[in-house]
């Protein structure tokens, strides 16, 4: 196997450099991209061609489609509901406030399936909501941030999607499924964090659990979570594909912001769509680049040289685990999860693979290891985000987010050495 030791250089040395320079990502990868292919001779119509071929892809159709159902949902005064919702399941806690904000998050994640959106909607009603009921601004924004990540992982995520298409052959229908249990351990691992917590600063409990409130606000909250279950089901059933079930949710979405809960009338919605417009054009400038990125890692060998190199420093199944763990986690800490998805799963699926982690074992590892990466400095979106709605300062949300890390990451071990977490729905279903 012929290695172009330069080119990969020129590749990955200049997209880090770009990165370091807070380069725009997507510039960042088609200009590394360009500059590789420049280098080895190669025309570069292939740009263009990769490009095109990145995203002409059906299952990617699937992507928009999600977003703008997120989107309709979240500006149709879904939040609030689901709010109340999770104030009438864990309010009568110890730090209930700090519990309703990890359920919602939950509740929201499923609807929304992004931790900047989760953080940006509920953030902004419950960061000021904790702070008047006596909780620290720095512990009520480190609590909403690490929540949102639950989202990442409760179906129907379009991240799931972007990683089904990268894996290929990965059943969406099987990711969705192999989310729930992982997102619920998350959310109990920062339960019982923010419980602790809680407890010493003596934060206070809210109203006693009362079921007849509780079936009052399900009634409420039924049409915003009736959303998850026909889309849910009705792509593991095998009712229709995630691109016609996304399609379907759309249009469920826009009836019960406009129609039911009211929150969106037709000026608000043509603004969701202006709103959804700028996210599907990063998304989509993300992966059409990062493809022609793929294709040069590809064609340098990448993939091998770095499967070669992790097992020549080690043929432990564990200390892989926990090497491809490292990496992905590191890689956060300076990209965004889209790309991340894109570049890393072609070069480290195949090593999980070969110590036998599932492809859709691997797709939650990477998805949490990704939205761990967007609450890490200096390129933590989601961290930012927290930061600007709590109104606190950066270097003060990490100190105190640094408990509910070690919450994320005791999840984090638990699905990477115990395949039944993620794979437990998914084999059931399939029985």
């Amino acid at each position: 196997m012929a290695v172009n030791t330069t080119a990969i250089a020129v590749l990955l040395i200049s997209f880090l450099v770009m990165i370091m320079l807070r380069f725009q990502i997507a510039y960042a990868v088609g200009i590394s991209s360009i500059l590789c292919l420049l280098y080895q001779g190669i025309p570069l119509s292939i740009v263009c061609q990769q490009m095109v071929k990145g995203i002409s892809s059906f299952s990617l159709m699937a992507v928009p489609f999600f977003i703008t159902m997120g989107c309709l949902m979240g500006s149709g005064g879904i939040s609030e509901k689901l709010i109340a919702l999770a104030n009438s399941c864990v309010g009568w806690m110890t730090g209930g406030m700090s519990m309703v904000n990890i359920v919602a998050s939950y509740f929201f994640g499923g609807i929304s399936g992004s931790a900047a959106a989760d953080t940006a909607s509920l953030g902004s009603i419950l960061i000021p909501m904790m702070v008047d009921q006596g909780y620290d601004d720095d512990f009520s924004t480190a609590v909403t941030i690490t929540s949102s990540c639950e989202g990442l992982l409760v179906p129907p995520s379009h991240n799931m999607v972007i990683y089904a298409m990268c894996a290929g052959g990965v059943s969406v229908g099987s990711l969705f499924l192999a989310g729930y249990i992982p997102g619920a351990l998350l959310a109990i691992s920062l339960m019982i964090g923010a419980f602790i917590i809680s407890k010493r600063r003596n934060y206070p409990k809210g109203e006693k659990f009362s079921l007849k409130g509780f079936l009052k606000q399900l009634s409420i909250s039924f049409w915003a979570l009736a959303a998850i279950i026909i889309v849910v089901v009705g792509v593991v059933g095998g009712v229709f594909t995630a691109t016609e079930s996304a399609a379907f949710a759309v249009v469920y979405s826009l009836l019960v912001s406009v129609f039911v809960y009211k929150g969106l009338d037709w000026k608000g919605v043509w603004k969701t769509f202006e709103q959804c417009i700028d996210t599907l054009a990063i998304v989509l400038i993300l992966i059409a680049t990062s493809s022609v990125f793929g294709y040069c890692l590809t064609t340098l060998h990448v993939p091998d040289l770095a499967a070669s190199a992790i097992i020549g420093l080690t043929n432990n199944p564990i200390f892989i685990a926990l090497l491809i763990n490292l990496i992905l986690l590191l890689l956060g800490c300076i990209m965004d999860m889209a790309p991340i998805i894109l570049i890393a799963t072609p070069i480290l699926l195949p090593i999980a693979q070969s110590i036998g982690i599932s492809p859709v074992q691997f797709g939650i590892m990477l998805i949490l290891n990704c939205g761990i990466g967007l609450l890490t400095p200096p390129v933590g979106g989601v961290l930012f985000i927290g930061s600007a709605v709590g109104k606190v300062k950066m270097e003060k949300v990490v100190k105190a987010t640094l408990p509910f890390y070690l919450c994320m990451i005791s999840v984090l071990l638990l699905i990477t050495f115990i395949p039944e977490i993620s794979m437990f729905l998914p084999n059931a279903v399939a029985k």
